[in-house]
């Protein structure tokens, strides 16, 4: 029993937004099915043996149907009649042709929210155009602060998937606002998560700096994010990510190398504004006491000062992190074919909850789904337990 148990959602994404967005509201107790077209998910064959896929469509069941054959069609409006959201990552005309969006569906379930995820908003000249990752990553400003920060002025792309997951998270959140709004209004929304704008907001947040202003009050770009001295440091022996912050932060770890006085005696480290305005100085500086001992060792000398400090771990090295297992994240899934698949634990905690076992993704199937019951049935028996 998730908060969000009872919920019927359609997922009709595929690659990794819409379906990270979906497996977020299963995750939460919502009852997704994955419409996927005939040859499935193009995920399915992605990394090695579909690990993507099947860490994105964790927790859902499945059907295949061929959305543009008149009788898959009819197959979805009759999911639709007794679903609550129907998520989709189609181009506005692909989805109108196909009877996904609110006009084509009202008529067999009025209470229905429709959620599109697009690549670019559908009032402005890029509606319609493809959307990837790696070009939003590139139209977004982040392809291009990366470059400047590693000192090389090439662009490059972050090795996430990360304007797909952050849209995701994006996209979740808006359904569940949209279920809020028809629990107090009856309305049902028609739903555009658009990945270029909404990104676009992310690295802005950071980087648009004085350009926020009119007349402008500086240049863009957070000066400490693209010094070319922020990056994990060397020490004796490996590598270590240390971030002095505060004043008490950079005071602690200049006691802690006897050199109290050269932090008081240089006008570049007297304070915070001084630091930012001197960042590959003030940097260079760690970097270079940083790489004088072994990681282990600053780690123990860190730590018990209360100055951020992480080791840099390898993947596999998160596999075995003691905070990790004593959180109870790393969970197992027993696979129909033999063997687990391994993944996080859904985001969160729920007081009064214990976490719920989680289900392995659907197979490649056309078997069809009973969603018979409606919604009048369901929201009786709801409000009958509630009672």
């Amino acid at each position: 029993m998730g908060a969000l148990d009872g919920l019927r959602v359609i997922d009709a994404t595929t690659v990794v937004m819409g379906p990270y967005a979906t497996r977020l509201l299963a995750d939460q107790g919502a009852e997704v099915l994955k419409v996927e077209p005939p040859g499935g998910d193009v995920m399915r064959r992605a990394g090695q043996g579909g690990a993507m896929f099947a860490q994105l469509n964790r927790n859902k069941r499945g059907v295949m149907l061929d959305l543009k054959a008149p009788a898959g069609q009819a197959a979805l409006r009759r999911l639709a009649a007794g679903a609550d959201v129907l998520v989709h990552n189609m181009r506005p005309d692909a989805a109108g042709r196909l009877g996904l969006n609110r006009a084509a569906l009202s008529a067999v379930n009025p209470q229905l929210i429709v959620a599109a995820a697009v690549g670019y908003g559908s009032d402005g000249p890029y509606a319609g155009r493809p959307a990837y990752d790696d070009l939003i990553q590139a139209a977004s400003g982040l392809a291009d602060i990366i470059g400047r920060a590693s000192g090389t002025g090439e662009p490059a792309y972050v090795p996430l998937t990360l304007s797909d997951r952050v849209v995701g998270i994006h996209l979740a959140q808006a359904v569940t606002a949209a279920l809020l709004q028809r629990e107090r209004t009856g309305e049902a929304a028609e739903i555009e998560v658009p990945m270029f704008e909404t990104f676009a907001d992310l690295v802005l947040g950071d980087h648009l700096g004085g350009l926020a202003f009119d007349p402008p009050r500086g240049g863009p770009h957070y000066a400490r994010l693209i010094s070319r001295q922020r990056r994990p440091y060397r020490t004796r022996d490996g590598y270590i990510a240390v971030l002095l912050y505060t004043d008490a932060h950079w005071r602690a770890f200049f006691r802690a190398l006897g050199r109290e006085a050269e932090l008081e005696a240089d006008p570049r480290l007297r304070d915070h504004a001084a630091r930012l305005a001197n960042i590959d100085h003030a940097y260079g500086l760690v970097g270079a006491a940083l790489a004088e001992r072994g990681t282990a060792e600053w780690l123990g000398v860190l730590e018990p000062l209360d100055i951020p400090v992480a080791p840099v771990n390898d993947i596999a090295a998160l596999l075995q992190d003691p905070h990790l297992r004593a959180v109870g994240y790393w969970r197992e899934i027993p696979l129909p074919e033999g063997g687990v698949l391994r993944g996080p634990a859904p985001v969160g905690r729920w007081s009064g909850k214990d976490a719920a076992p989680l289900h392995p993704p659907p197979p490649l199937q056309s078997e069809a789904v009973d969603w018979s019951r409606d919604r009048d049935s369901r929201e009786g028996a709801r409000q009958g337990e509630q009672a």
